[in-house]
């Protein structure tokens, strides 16, 4: 199929000097271009990376069982002024502090209306 296409004065003058360069026509080397640039530029109608990427873990030997320290990844986000913080604390003792208990009685505090 073929294209016209406006370029600036410099673009055309760098895309023969190339062609030169390469013993290519200038049309090969759009073509190539676009072929690259189709290549590492990801197509929002095509999934595939998404399919490439499942299960990308499974294999994993350093991180133990993947739910349990997706889990625990997950767990060390909780601050103190968020409402599963006792519950998560409880199941992840080792993630918090006394710091983090000062904080978490200071917002309850405020949340009461004591300070």
């Amino acid at each position: 199929m073929r294209t016209l296409i406006d370029l600036p004065e410099d673009d055309m003058k760098w895309l023969d000097q190339r062609a030169a360069e390469q013993g290519k026509s200038r049309a090969a080397l759009v073509r190539e271009a676009v072929t690259q640039y189709r290549a590492e530029t990801p197509q929002s109608k095509d999934m595939s990376w998404l399919d490439d990427a499942f299960g990308i873990w499974k294999d994993r030997t350093d991180i133990g069982d993947a739910v349990e320290w997706q889990r625990r990844e997950r767990a060390s986000w909780t601050r103190p002024w968020d409402d599963d913080y006792e519950d998560v604390k409880a199941e992840f003792p080792d993630l918090f502090d006394a710091e983090d208990d000062r904080q978490r009685q200071i917002y309850l505090d405020m949340k009461s209306g004591r300070l």
